[in-house]
C-alpha cells in the first residue's frame, strides 16, 4: 500500500551509475510507487568499471576510454524504469562537463592517482558541491553508503564522508540521514535461497557458501533501524538493473556482476539512521525497526 504521508523528496547519493540501483532500487521503486519525489546523485560515471559484453569491452578506461558517458546513458535508461530523477555531481552539460569527479577505481591501482579521481577529491570542495546540490533540491531524506562504503570501494567510502560532510554544514536545515546496511539474518537466508535458485546453467556463478566472509555493509541485526519491503517490486529493479548491461547480469531473482558472484534480488533493503550532523546512529541497537524512511522519522 502506498504511504499515507504527504508527497516527500527523497535524494540518494551514489558513487557509480548502478550503484544506485544494486542498493536501493527497491526502495526507490517502492516511493516512487507510493507517489513521493525521488532523486539520485551520482558522483562519477564509473569509467574504470569492467565491462562484461564482449562486443563492448572497447569502451574500457584501458582502451578507448569512453565508457563513462555510455554508462550515464545506462543511468538514464535505468532511472526512466524506475521513475526517478537523476543528476551527477558537478555536470554542466551546457559547457560540455558531464562530472566534476572521475571514478578512482580499486584501491592501489593506477587509476587512483588520476588527478580527478574522486577518491583524491578535497572534501570540502566536494562537500561544496554536494550541499549547493541538497539547498537547490531541499530534499526530506538522504540516503548514502555506511562509512565502509558497503564493501570498501575508495568511491563508496568517499561518498559518504562527502556526503555527511554536506549534511554537517547544513546544520539546523539538515534532512533526515540514513545509511544502507543490510542485517546478517538476511544474509545469511539470501545466500541459502542462493544455493536453491542459482541455475547451474548460468556457471561459472559463485554462489558464497555460508562460511565466507561478508562485506562490511552486513551488521548485526539490531542495527538496522529502518527497512522497506516490496517483494511485489523486484521486477521493477530487475528492469532498471538490466539497463546497466556493461556492468550486470540479470536473472530470475538475482544478478552477477563482472566477479560472477551471484547475488539475489531479494525484495527488502534496510538502512540505518544516522545524525547529519555526526553520521553517528541515531538509535539504540535493538530498537524496534520502522517501515519505511518516512513519516515521523523523516521529519527534520
Amino acid at each position: 500500500m502506498p504511504d499515507a504521508s504527504p508527497r516527500r523528496r527523497l535524494l540518494f547519493v551514489h558513487a557509480h551509475p548502478d550503484d544506485e540501483t544494486l542498493t536501493t532500487g527497491l526502495t526507490m521503486a517502492h516511493y516512487v510507487d507510493a507517489g513521493h519525489d525521488v532523486h539520485v546523485l551520482t558522483c562519477t560515471l564509473g569509467e574504470e568499471g569492467e565491462v562484461i559484453p564482449p562486443q563492448l569491452r572497447h569502451l574500457a578506461a584501458d582502451r578507448e576510454d569512453r565508457l563513462g558517458p555510455w554508462r550515464r546513458e545506462e543511468l538514464r535508461r535505468a532511472m526512466d524504469r524506475l521513475g526517478v530523477t537523476h543528476s551527477v555531481l558537478g555536470e554542466d552539460p551546457a559547457s560540455g562537463v558531464f562530472s566534476r569527479y572521475r571514478d578512482s577505481g580499486m584501491a592501489g591501482t593506477p587509476s587512483a592517482a588520476h588527478p580527478d579521481a574522486f577518491a583524491g577529491a578535497d572534501l570540502a570542495d566536494a562537500a561544496a558541491l554536494l550541499a549547493a546540490h541538497l539547498r537547490a533540491l531541499d530534499p526530506d531524506v538522504v540516503v548514502t553508503y555506511d562509512a565502509h562504503g558497503g564493501y570498501g570501494h575508495p568511491d563508496h567510502i568517499q561518498t559518504h564522508r562527502v556526503t555527511m560532510e554536506a549534511l554537517a554544514g547544513l546544520g539546523a536545515q539538515a534532512p533526515a540521514a540514513f545509511c544502507i546496511v543490510t542485517p546478517q539474518a538476511w544474509a545469511v537466508q539470501d545466500r541459502a535461497w542462493l544455493a536453491g535458485h542459482v541455475d547451474p546453467a548460468d556457471a561459472p556463478l559463485h554462489v558464497p557458501a555460508p562460511g565466507e566472509d561478508y562485506p562490511p555493509s552486513v551488521v548485526p541485526d539490531d542495527v538496522p533501524t529502518h527497512v522497506v519491503e516490496a517483494p511485489q517490486l523486484v521486477p521493477v529493479q530487475a528492469a532498471a538493473l538490466g539497463e546497466h548491461a556493461t556492468q550486470v547480469r540479470v536473472f530470475d531473482g538475482y544478478y552477477a556482476l563482472s566477479n560472477d558472484i551471484a547475488a539475489r534480488l531479494s525484495g527488502r533493503e534496510a538502512f540505518v539512521r544516522v545524525d547529519p550532523g555526526t553520521g553517528r546512529r541515531l538509535v539504540a541497537a535493538g530498537a524496534a525497526r520502522h517501515t519505511g524512511l518516512l513519516a515521523q522519522e523523516g521529519e527534520r
